[in-house]
């Protein structure tokens, strides 16, 4: 592909997986990582050191259910106020932001193509991008990775992620507006993938799937050898059951959240809303399962050894057992901080309570700038 207008191919190349610091690396401040979600933001405090990453500071902070609409940011204002709000209360020092976009509004292809090295495969893969993706590549960031090389037929497989640039930018946006600065911009599929391997052992022999339910979709990424073959996402979360709640009782979105936790609000009658949660329950595996099924005859032909859930509705009653019964498989809430590393000061209740909702947070808090 010749280059355009002068370009080199690297400078057509935008890249959002491993953005570079436009200042030296300050290892003393650290970075902090966002994970912006539909119905909150997740802050982390991340120092790397000879050991991997060390997390200092981990906290939770709400947002309105109207903030993040269809994967883009739609009012900067009540993410900036809930930043701004996160470090001052835990005296956050780091300015320099790790986040993810979500994966539903994310493309992402595997393509096999001739082996080579240095601009020419950016040329290539800028060349195949013209064909896969259903836009002009002025409106998007886009990167890739080698991620095998075949020696048969001289071959290598290079995965391609390609995002509207509005999506990226509206998360970029209102992070600049809380007066920090992004450098790594992932995505939640990837940053489950980096959690696991964080805190678990190379899986071997069978695939297995990584799950993070959150509000309104859930994320899956089906590994097998230790390396991703499949990422893909359904469009149900855990405010599923939070809408049921307030749809079929009369109650208050306050009074749902109670209720979800399993104790009486609103007037509500415990035994109805016990019932309204594991429909919303059945429904949920449901969905999830179609996907799986769906997913891994895709990525291959073996059955799935285990899923790993993570989210904040993974511990929801009855889910991991209705996922277990229905897929025959072994079925674990996965723990972010099993070996992750983490400071004293770190509040220990928050990561009891919400450990699982935290887990692209800590796949964030592996990234640096510059790395793949």
């Amino acid at each position: 592909m010749a280059p355009a207008d002068g370009l080199t191919p690297r400078s057509l190349v935008q890249r959002i997986l491993a953005a570079k610091l436009p200042n030296p690396f300050n290892r003393a401040a650290g970075f902090l990582v966002l994970d912006i979600g539909s119905s909150s933001v997740k802050l982390a405090e991340v120092h790397h050191g000879p050991s991997g990453p060390r997390l200092t500071t981990l906290d939770i902070a709400p947002l309105p259910p109207t903030v993040v609409q269809s994967n883009v940011v739609q009012d900067e204002g009540p993410v900036v106020e809930a930043v701004r709000g996160l470090i001052a209360r835990r005296g956050v020092q780091a300015r320099q932001v790790i986040t993810a976009v979500p994966g539903p509004a994310v493309m992402v292809k595997k393509v096999l193509l001739p082996a080579q090295t240095g601009a020419a495969v950016e040329a290539a893969v800028l060349a195949e991008a013209g064909h896969l993706i259903p836009d002009s590549l002025d409106n998007v960031n886009l990167d890739y990775q080698v991620i095998d090389l075949i020696e048969a037929g001289n071959k290598m497989e290079v995965l391609v992620v390609a995002v509207k640039k509005e999506i990226i930018n509206s998360y970029t946006n209102a992070i600049r507006a809380a007066d920090l600065e992004p450098v790594v911009v992932d995505v939640d599929y990837f940053a489950l993938e980096n959690m696991f391997e964080l805190n678990y052992d190379p899986p071997g022999g069978q695939p297995l799937a990584l799950v993070n339910i959150g509000a309104r979709y859930s994320s899956i990424n089906i590994l097998k050898n230790g390396r991703s073959t499949f990422t893909g996402d359904v469009p149900v979360g855990g405010a599923e059951y939070n809408d049921a709640l307030v749809r079929q009782l009369g109650v208050s979105p306050a009074d749902a959240e109670v209720l979800k936790q399993g104790r009486a609000a609103g007037g509500a009658d415990p035994a109805a809303a016990e019932q309204i949660l594991g429909s919303v329950t059945e429904l949920i595996v449901e969905e999830i399962q179609r996907a799986l099924s769906f997913f891994w005859t895709a990525a291959t032909d073996e059955p799935l050894g285990a899923i790993f859930l993570s989210g904040g509705p993974a511990r929801m009653p009855g889910l991991s057992a209705e996922l277990k019964q229905r897929l025959d498989c072994v079925v674990e809430v996965a723990d972010p901080f099993r070996r992750a590393q983490v400071e004293r000061r770190v509040d220990r209740l928050l990561i009891e309570t919400s450990g699982p909702s935290l887990a692209v947070a800590v796949g964030l808090a592996t990234r640096r700038p510059g790395d793949k």
